[in-house]
């Protein structure tokens, strides 16, 4: 729900890691493979993969608009330039082998979509969801965060600046948009609607990054702060219970107000609980791997879906595998240790497609040649060292 930062590249200009972030940032990568694997509905209430990813995101993006002074437009350059090769590699992949295997679609069923020259240079600029075959929707599918990404970015020094005037005003402003649609003063038609709707969902989350950036968060006092999660969070699960969607049910991510009323509340303590973690430091290979995980985070967040399907091709093909995954907990097991291996091979071919972005040196390996050291909580004096969730480092 932006990048990634070399561990090494951020030991050198001297600067520690916020551990906590980089864990919330894994902990999100790995839910939404896992949820993506199994739609297991009840995974986005136990943690919201994608609104903590916009708020890490929307927390980036702020420091880097209040280091670029007056004129915000090289921001914007140089985030756009992180987010799109890793989108590129994807597509030189994806396309032509939706093309390959035949573009068909089903819009009655919503699986698929048209290709012609004009949704195919999305995959090029994201500015929608890019299109995908029937064959290949599950490749395309994640692609939404791209473009709610991009759109919050190029809001962003507008947000930014409304936000740090009017910051409660600013925040109701994407739930009110949310409301009307509910009540039909407007409809998610066609790819520009699906986008508002998308960025009305998570604009909340976003600007609860701009807060954690200026430090607002984590000052306020828990006597305060738990009301006002709580009744966000009661108040997106009543809503999903009892206006279920569809085709899902209750499940919160299909529900857009109460996806955007529960990943509020749920990033507002997750950003205000900042535990210590700094003797990760001590357990070496588990700190290397966080690092590493967060420095390849883009790779890790498209790549999942194409990993999911291929890994259950794999499976279907080796009998013995395939007797394994009828089993109730080795199946699972067995699925994810694929799925996390495929991950992991995506990572080593085109992980340094990042590196290239972000213009630094490219490493087919990530793993740190040393551990990262932790850095100070993040604050509004704070270095900007740390990866965002899938998109783009610090500029």
């Amino acid at each position: 729900m932006g990048t990634p930062l070399d561990a090494s590249a951020g030991a050198a200009r001297g600067t520690g890691r916020d551990r906590w972030i980089d864990c919330l940032r894994a902990l999100a990568l790995v839910r939404v493979v896992v949820y993506h694997s199994f739609s297991l509905a009840w995974l986005p209430l136990v943690f919201p993969s994608m609104p903590v990813m916009f708020a890490l995101a929307g927390s980036l993006v702020a420091g880097s608009l209040d280091r670029s002074g007056v004129n915000p437009w090289p921001v914007m350059g140089r985030r756009l330039r992180r987010l799109l090769p890793p989108v590129w590699a994807l597509g030189v992949v994806a396309v032509p082998l939706m093309l390959w295997m035949g573009w068909t679609y089903d819009s009655a069923r919503g699986v698929g979509s048209p290709l012609d020259w004009r949704t195919l240079a999305l995959w090029v600029v994201p500015v929608a969801e890019p299109p995908g075959s029937a064959w290949g929707y599950d490749w395309s599918e994640p692609l939404w965060y791209l473009a709610t990404y991009l759109w919050l970015l190029l809001l962003s020094p507008s947000l930014l600046w409304l936000f740090r005037r009017w910051p409660l005003r600013t925040m109701a402003v994407p739930f009110l948009l949310l409301v009307a649609s509910v009540v039909g003063v407007w409809e998610a038609d066609g790819r520009g609607g699906e986008v508002l709707l998308d960025v009305s969902t998570y604009a909340s989350c976003w600007m609860l990054g701009f807060a954690h950036h200026d430090n607002r968060i984590r000052p306020l006092r828990l006597v305060r702060l738990l009301p006002v999660a709580a009744l966000l969070l009661v108040a997106g699960l009543a809503w999903a219970l009892r206006f279920p969607d569809p085709s899902s049910g209750s499940n919160i991510d299909d529900i857009p107000l109460a996806a955007a009323l529960w990943g509020t509340g749920a990033v507002l303590l997750l950003l205000r609980m900042y535990p210590d973690l700094s003797g990760l430091s001590r357990v070496g290979w588990l700190d290397r791997l966080l690092v590493a995980v967060n420095s390849r985070a883009m790779t890790i967040y498209l790549w999942g879906n194409p990993a999911i399907v291929v890994a259950a091709a794999l499976i279907a093909v080796v009998p013995l595998a395939a007797s394994i995954d009828e089993q109730p907990v080795a199946g699972p097991v067995q699925f994810l240790a694929v799925t996390f291996g495929l991950i992991a091979v995506a990572v080593l071919l085109v992980g340094w497609v990042e590196d290239v972005a972000a213009r630094r040196r490219p490493r087919l390996n990530p793993w740190p040649r040393s551990a990262a050291r932790p850095g100070p909580p993040a604050g509004p004096d704070a270095p900007e060292r740390r990866p965002e969730a899938p998109g783009t480092e610090a500029a």
